[in-house]
Formats: C-alpha cells, sequence, structure tokens
C-alpha cells in the first residue's frame, strides 16, 4: 500500500512540474491586469468631461483699474454678460458651437465699447476696415474676411465664406460683393463712426508726427486693444473659435493684422482645442499663437494651460523683442478653459454647463 502512495506521490510531482511555468505565466498575466485596471480608471476618471462649455474675450491691453471709470467698468461687465449669455443658451438648448460663436460675437459687435463692428478703430484715412474669421473644429472648415467697409456684422460675413464658398478668405471690394450676394446687412460707412474712434486716431497721429517709428508702440501701451472673439464646446462634442476686429489704429495700405488669419488670430480642432487671439497682429501672424497652442498639446501631449502659458508668456514676447504683447481665450475638448495674457488686463468672460460665471478686466 505504501508503495502505491509514493508511486502516486511521483506522478503527481511530476505533473505539477510540467504545469508549474503555466501557472506562473496564468499568474503574471493576472497580476498585469491588476496593475493596468486602476491606472486605466484613474486616467479616465482624471478629467471629467463637461456637456457644454463658452469663453469670450473683449480685448487685452492697457487695460486696469486706475484708468477706467467705475461706471464704465459696469457697462463693460454688463455686455460681456449679455454675449456671454446668448451664446450660453444656444447651447443649452443643444444648439451647435458654431452658432454660439457667431451670435455671441454679433453682440460685441454690434457694441461701441470694442474694437469691432460698431466700434471698429480707424485707419489712417478716418474709414473703419474690419476683419473676421471663424472655425469649425469638427472638419477643420474655415471662413475669413479682411477690409471690408460696409459688412454690419464681419462674422457672419466670414462664416458665409466657410458655408457658402470654395474658398477660405475673401478680402475688401469683392468681400463686399460677396456679403451682398448673401443677403447680409449692408450698411452706410457712417454706421461705424464714433467719437472714441475719431480722438483714438487724432491721439495716435499726432503721436505719429512727434516720432514716426515708435507711434505703434505709444498706441500701444496707453490704449486697449479690442478685438472681441468667443471659442465654445457644444453637446455633440464640437469645438468652434470666431475673432472680429477693426484692427489697429491708424493702420494704412490695407494693412490685415491676425484676426482673419487661420491659425494666427483662430484656430479650431476637436482633438485639441478652440482658440481665439487679441493684441499686436504681427506678431501673433508671425509666431502663429493659435495653431501652435494647438500643435503643442497635439505633438507634445501638453494640457491646454500649459500650452497657452508657454505661447503666450514665453513664446510670444520673444517673437517681437518684447513687443509681442495680447492675450487668449481657448477651451479644450473637455471644456477646460484658458485665459491667458501678458498684458495689464484683458476683457473676459466664461460660463459652463453648471451656469456659473465668470467675467473679469484686470489680472486677478
Amino acid at each position: 500500500m505504501s508503495k502505491l502512495v509514493s508511486l502516486g506521490l511521483k506522478k503527481f510531482l511530476r505533473t505539477m512540474k510540467k504545469l508549474l511555468p503555466i501557472l506562473c505565466i496564468a499568474l503574471m498575466i493576472t497580476s498585469c491586469k491588476n496593475d493596468v485596471k486602476p491606472e486605466i480608471k484613474e486616467d479616465l476618471t482624471q478629467t471629467e468631461k463637461a456637456e457644454f462649455a463658452i469663453v469670450i474675450h473683449g480685448g487685452a491691453g492697457y487695460i486696469r483699474k486706475d484708468n477706467i471709470s467705475d461706471e464704465k467698468e459696469i457697462e463693460y461687465r454688463q455686455k460681456l454678460e449679455e454675449a456671454i449669455r446668448v451664446g450660453y443658451n444656444i447651447l443649452k438648448d443643444g444648439g451647435t458651437s458654431l452658432d454660439a460663436v457667431q451670435k455671441t460675437i454679433n453682440i460685441l459687435e454690434d457694441s461701441p465699447l470694442f474694437n469691432s463692428g460698431k466700434g471698429g478703430v480707424f485707419t489712417n484715412e478716418g474709414t473703419c476696415e474690419h476683419d473676421a474669421s471663424i472655425m469649425d473644429g469638427s472638419n477643420l472648415n474655415a471662413g475669413a474676411s479682411a477690409g471690408t467697409k460696409t459688412v454690419k456684422n464681419p462674422i457672419d460675413l466670414a462664416r458665409a465664406v466657410m458655408e457658402n464658398s470654395p474658398h477660405v478668405i475673401l478680402s475688401r471690394e469683392g468681400a463686399e460683393e460677396f456679403a451682398e450676394a448673401q443677403g447680409l446687412e449692408i450698411v452706410d460707412p457712417e454706421y461705424f463712426f464714433t467719437e472714441k474712434s475719431m480722438k483714438a486716431l487724432e491721439r495716435v497721429k499726432a503721436s505719429e508726427q512727434k516720432k514716426m517709428a515708435s507711434f505703434y508702440d505709444t498706441d500701444i501701451q496707453n490704449s486697449k486693444f479690442g478685438t472681441v472673439g468667443c471659442a465654445a464646446l457644444d453637446k455633440h462634442g464640437n469645438l468652434a473659435a470666431g475673432t472680429s476686429t477693426g484692427g489697429m489704429t491708424n493702420k494704412r495700405w490695407g494693412r490685415i493684422g491676425d484676426s482673419p488669419i487661420i491659425g494666427a488670430g483662430t484656430y479650431a480642432n476637436n482633438k485639441t482645442c478652440a482658440v481665439s487671439s487679441t493684441g499686436w497682429g504681427e506678431y501673433f501672424i508671425r509666431g502663429m499663437v493659435a495653431y501652435d497652442i494647438s500643435a503643442l498639446m497635439e505633438y507634445k501631449g501638453l494640457s491646454l494651460e500649459e500650452a497657452s502659458k508657454e505661447v503666450i508668456q514665453n513664446k510670444l514676447p520673444s517673437v517681437g523683442d518684447g513687443k509681442g504683447n495680447g492675450g487668449i481665450i481657448a477651451l479644450d475638448a473637455f471644456g477646460n478653459i484658458a485665459m491667458e495674457f501678458n498684458t495689464p488686463g484683458m476683457f473676459r468672460a466664461t460660463m459652463n454647463d453648471k451656469g456659473e460665471l465668470y467675467i473679469g478686466m484686470f489680472k486677478d
């Protein structure tokens, strides 16, 4: 009997010896799976995707508490809130990010407070020439217009170019002809006249006479930029961005800034973010600011906040030997928001899917 037990034990040990490598492999696989699961779960729950979100700007520049009256500050805050609530309601009701961007910018274009539409600054000849652009992050489609003098709402023209033409950007008389054919509202150039813009032109011209080389510097340091812009994320997961401006006071020779340049003043891509820029356009063009933020996210894996800070605080100033002044608003696919600027202030506002409103003007 003991002999049989001994033989059985030997057989069992031989079998276990054969099975041992298989059991070890199985244990390793099980162990790896257990290690990976918490990491994947943690990554998925680390950033909660917002249902929708919206962010706007009304220009960055020399915006300080000590050079804006309490009454004027209230006006700006009220208009920023009015504008962003228009876009918020569109998004809340399931509307598209493109509609939210366009309709929000319309409110800012119709206000003389900002350098776009009604409040556009004057060229050297005393006229208003407007630039605008819009981009759809779902398909990278984009449209823009430049140098128009009679289109009441330039952002409407930018969207029409995107959706109803084979082109990306139209300019001056050709853009106005297209706008009329699209049934957009056309106004007399006098509609855009404001005393504020005229006085700004007079100040810059006076500075120009004193020292030609520095008149742009003087304008930048003593005036705000009022370019307007918006970025939105809708319930369908699509991003969009748009920008509208009157450009730079005393501009001449048909100067075009960054606002209608896709990748400089405006950019949107569902993979990364939607961006609208405001500031000294020449340097935003050279730095391709809006696209650069997206590229840092896509190719280097930076967060929206990290990419925005890198471009606005580090890269942009170096592009213009310290003259690369301005800021951006941006929104990523999760609803995270960035409002980065290297100037004393920037008119800005945000609303999230919980209805929480933030309005800012100064560095705070």
